[in-house]
C-alpha cells in the first residue's frame, strides 16, 4: 500500500521534512491555495502540504505567469503557518526575480512560516511548467540562486527545492544534465517539471542522485501515475498542487448554477460541510473558551479594587 504518511509534524525544531525524506517513503503533498484548504489537508492527516503558485493565482483569478508579488505571497503564507502545524512547501516561481531576490525571498518566507522554498530555472515572464514556449536560464545564474537560497536561509532545516523546466525546451539529456548540476550546487529537494513518460522519470532517478520530488498535475504532459508508482522509482514526495482548487472551483460552480436555476440550496445541502464541522474544524469553541477566560480574569481584577 502507499504510505501516505498520517499525523501532525511541527514545522519548527525538528527538520519534519528532512524527517520525511530520510523516511524513504513516498510523501504525498496536497497543493491547497488558503489557510482552509492547509487546514483540511492537514485534519486528513496529511504531513506536508504545498502552496501552489498555480493554484493560489488562480484563486485570486490570475494566471500563473509571475504576476504575484513576495509581499502577496508571504501574507499567504503567515495566514497558513497561523492556521496549520505542518511544513510548508512554497512555491515561488523564479524566486521573484534575480539572485538578490532569492536572498530576499529566502528570509522573508521563513520568516512567516515556510519550511521549503521552490525555485525553478525559468525566465521571465515564466509560465505553467506543462505549456509550451517556455524559456529558461543558464544553468550557472541558476546555481546562484541556489547558492544565494541556502546562504539566506537562517536555519540549514529550511529545504531549498530546484524545479527543472527544460524538458520541453531542450530535451530530456538536457534535465537530466540541470538535475545533476543542481544537486550538487547543493539543492536539497531536485524536481523534474513536465516529464513525460514513466520511463523518463525512472532514468531521471537512477542518474540523478538527491531527494526528487515528482508533480502530478491533471490535463499536462505527464501521465497520471500513482503515489505507489513514483515510490517505487526512487521519488520522495509527490505533489498534487491544483488538484484541490480545480475540484473545488467545478462544486462551486455547480453550487451556483443550482442556486440560479432553482433559487434554492436545499438539493445542496448533502453536498455541504454542516455548521458543526466547520465550526470543529476552525477551533470556534476554543476562541470562545477563551474569550470567557480573559473576561472572567478581568472580572476578578474588578472585584478586587
Amino acid at each position: 500500500m502507499v504510505s501516505i504518511l498520517w499525523g501532525r509534524v511541527g514545522r519548527r525544531g525538528s527538520s519534519p521534512l528532512k524527517r520525511l525524506l530520510a523516511l524513504r517513503k513516498v510523501c504525498i503533498v496536497p497543493g491547497i491555495f488558503n489557510p482552509m484548504s492547509a487546514l483540511l489537508a492537514e485534519e486528513l492527516g496529511f504531513r506536508a502540504v504545498y502552496l501552489s503558485g498555480a493554484a493560489l493565482s488562480a484563486s485570486l483569478a490570475m494566471p500563473d505567469i509571475g504576476l504575484l508579488t513576495l509581499h502577496e505571497v508571504a501574507q499567504q503564507v503567515r495566514y497558513i503557518s497561523y492556521a496549520v502545524d505542518v511544513p510548508i512547501i512554497v512555491d515561488a516561481d523564479t524566486g521573484f526575480g534575480e539572485v538578490m531576490n532569492v536572498d530576499r525571498a529566502v528570509r522573508e518566507l521563513e520568516e512567516v512560516g515556510a519550511s521549503a522554498i521552490q525555485i525553478e530555472d525559468q525566465e521571465m515572464p515564466k509560465k505553467c511548467g506543462h505549456l509550451t514556449g517556455k524559456r529558461v536560464i543558464p544553468r550557472q545564474r541558476m546555481v546562484e540562486k541556489i547558492k544565494a537560497a541556502m546562504e539566506a536561509r537562517a536555519n540549514a532545516d529550511f529545504l531549498v527545492v530546484a524545479r527543472i523546466d527544460s524538458r520541453g525546451v531542450y530535451g530530456f539529456e538536457d534535465a537530466v544534465g540541470r538535475g545533476q548540476v543542481y544537486a550538487k550546487a547543493g539543492a536539497d529537494i531536485i524536481f523534474p517539471e513536465a516529464l513525460e513518460t514513466i520511463e523518463e522519470f525512472r532514468e531521471f532517478a537512477r542518474r540523478v542522485r538527491r531527494p526528487l520530488m515528482a508533480n502530478m498535475t491533471e490535463f499536462g504532459r505527464t501521465p497520471y501515475m500513482t503515489a505507489k508508482q513514483f515510490q517505487d522509482l526512487g521519488y520522495s514526495m509527490v505533489v498534487f498542487p491544483v488538484t484541490a482548487f480545480r475540484v473545488a472551483a467545478k462544486a462551486i460552480e455547480q453550487a451556483l448554477l443550482e442556486l440560479k436555476d432553482k433559487g434554492t440550496q436545499t438539493g445542496l445541502l448533502d453536498l455541504m460541510q454542516t455548521r458543526q464541522e466547520l465550526y470543529d474544524l476552525i477551533k470556534y469553541g476554543e476562541y470562545e473558551k477563551k474569550d470567557r477566560k480573559i473576561a472572567e480574569e478581568a472580572r476578578k481584577v474588578i472585584r478586587g479594587v
